[in-house]
């Protein structure tokens, strides 16, 4: 083989890369020992790319670094490469010491403004939201958008179906967003609330839509659609794309079909897509644990979980679950988190009673309401079991803790919201009435601990600090929405102090570098207005390299992406941000 300068090895490799698939090949010998076997015969080093910052890394399209990247970057002096999504760089720090851990890049501009393609008033596109693990691909849902289309990408057109709802998939192509598809229900009705709720798969293969008020009396998967006589039933749609072509697979309903409800309120689904969960949060059996007599309906809004398995493309009802305390009112499955694995449930109970505070109290004594709760489950070969009751360390009457909750790629952390909380910051003040607070909990063997509580930078009534949480795939980094904050600043890190700007809203990002816990970054819309509810949800994709942020109250009338965002008049139509 050629002799081949080691400086010049990089532009050597480009070209060799495709001979790997079918050979070995050298450098300074001719017996290579592997695919690539580099000899150093001389004082001469192997120097990677120097990049000035691994922010600016793509796969050379404009999308994320793959996997298996390696660089140095510049801006940090640090040597870093790509896994699991996520990068890790080594390096020493200002005293010298050698650090190696996960950076994630710090957002520093709004990119995108995200707007539906059939932007209309009191659509509120941007009431929920899913990421793809890697941010490549996330969907919207708009719960008050009125077309009578059905399937995808069908005519948007025609608004004689109100509220029956939409949902809408963005994808990350040559380093530009677009719009991949427009998603409605197979049977279509007002108000249906298609899009209440959504979720995708970590790898963006598979995505479930929520229509808590369909009114079918159908159960199971793929039952019939067309009988109408249970209303706000609810229903599950799921959608699998191929190629970026979506199709609508399975029509999925509860095991016990039964008026109000209100199927489909949350859903979750696993990475890989194999699990779902779906909550029907005003369910009203009597039942406790896992898959009780669904037939006793004496709890009026007790609430119920429902978790579906995947064969092929096969999906079956695996489990129906109850609270281990089940009262009427509790609303257990208002929000719920499946484990990037899927061997981890976890299920919030916003209306639950009990004054217990930590882990695993005592659940009996209702004296605290609207207090809330999360219960985790696990699941050991075909089989769910509760394994934890959470309640928050300053437990309060109307805190609705597990107002929003997520669970980490492995089920061994949870972020949970608690929206309405009322401290200052300590605690036992609870002088700042619906401020808001965010609990983090960490497995330790078979056990769990609260780790950490957050309050926002700047702590106002109202605020509703926890409406939305979100959680990278490491721990290292939580969002936190708060759809109700009043400031009138702009973009990232400004000016907190002035609250001017009604229910504008903000997002919030945490980090945790192993010092504790900082706020990295306080963030406002690009077009900031009274009413705009900016923090309805706040989503990080699971390397922490995207956030999406969407504002409910949005009244502009652009549509696509980065269109104009000063004419305000489809009031209550929502946007999205995207933050890279």
């Amino acid at each position: 083989m050629k002799k081949v300068l080691l400086n010049s090895f990089v532009v050597s490799l480009f070209f060799l890369l495709p001979v790997f698939l079918f050979s070995q090949v050298g450098i300074e010998t001719t017996t290579p020992k592997g695919q690539l076997d580099v000899v150093t015969i001389t004082d001469l080093g192997l120097v990677v790319p120097r990049v000035s910052s691994i922010e600016n890394v793509t796969d050379g399209s404009g999308n994320l670094a793959v996997n298996g990247t390696v660089v140095y970057d510049n801006s940090r002096n640090k040597f870093c490469y790509r896994i699991n999504d996520a990068w890790i760089c080594m390096g020493k720090d200002a005293t010298g010491n050698v650090e190696i851990g996960v950076v994630n890049p710090i957002f520093t501009t709004i990119s995108n403004y995200v707007k539906a393609s059939n932007t209309d008033a009191g659509d509120v596109f941007g009431s929920t939201l899913g990421i793809s693990a890697d941010g490549s691909r996330f969907i919207i849902g708009a719960g008050g958008e009125d077309s009578s289309a059905t399937g995808v990408n069908s005519n948007q057109i025609d608004n004689s179906s109100t509220s029956s709802g939409a949902a809408y998939v963005y994808s990350k192509t040559g380093g530009i967003w677009i719009q991949e598809a427009y998603l409605k229900a197979s049977n279509t009705g007002s108000p249906d609330g298609f899009g209440r709720a959504v979720a995708i798969s970590g790898d963006g293969v598979w995505i479930a839509v929520g229509a808590p008020f369909e009114k079918s009396n159908a159960t199971g998967i793929n039952g019939n659609q067309l009988d109408n006589s249970f209303p706000n039933s609810g229903a599950v749609y799921i959608f699998k794309q191929s190629g970026g072509i979506w199709t609508q697979v399975a029509y999925v309903k509860a095991s016990n079909t039964d008026p109000s409800d209100g199927f489909g309120s949350s859903v979750s689904l696993n990475e890989n897509g194999s699990k779902l969960a779906v909550g029907a949060y005003l369910e009203s059996s009597n039942a406790t644990g896992i898959n009780g007599n669904q037939s006793n309906n004496s709890m009026f809004g007790a609430g119920a979980v429902y978790v579906f398995n995947r064969v092929g493309n096969a999906w079956s009802q695996e489990a129906y679950i109850k609270a281990s305390n089940t009262n009427g009112g509790d609303g257990f499955g208002n929000k719920l988190s499946l484990s990037g694995n899927g061997q981890y449930l976890a299920v919030g109970a916003e209306g639950e009673d009990s004054n217990a505070t930590g882990v695993n109290g005592n659940q009996n004594n209702n004296s605290f309401n609207d207090s809330g709760a999360v219960y985790i489950f696990k699941l050991s070969g075909n089989v769910w079991s509760q394994e934890t009751y959470l309640k928050a360390s300053n437990t309060g009457n109307g805190d609705e803790f597990g107002h929003s909750i997520m669970l980490d790629k492995e089920g061994e952390t949870l972020i949970c919201g608690a929206w309405k909380e009322d401290s200052n910051g300590n605690q036992n003040n609870n002088s700042k009435q619906d401020s808001g607070a965010v609990y983090m909990f960490k497995r330790n063997g078979v056990s769990w601990v609260q780790e950490t509580y957050l309050k926002a930078s700047t702590i106002d009534a109202g605020d509703l600090f926890g409406v939305s949480v979100s959680i990278t795939i490491d721990g290292s980094r939580i969002s936190v929405g708060a759809n109700s904050e009043d400031s009138i600043a702009i973009g990232i890190n400004g000016n907190e102090a002035d609250n001017s700007a009604f229910l504008s809203g903000a997002a919030y990002v945490f980090s945790n570098t192993g010092n504790g816990w900082n706020q990295e970054s306080y963030i406002k819309s690009s077009n900031n207005e009274s009413g705009d509810s900016f923090g309805q949800q706040a989503i990080l994709s699971y390397c922490g390299n995207i956030l999406i942020v969407t504002a409910t109250g949005e009244d502009s009338n652009a549509t696509g992406i980065n269109g104009n965002q000063s004419n305000n008049s489809a009031n209550l139509s929502g946007a999205a941000y995207v933050i890279e």
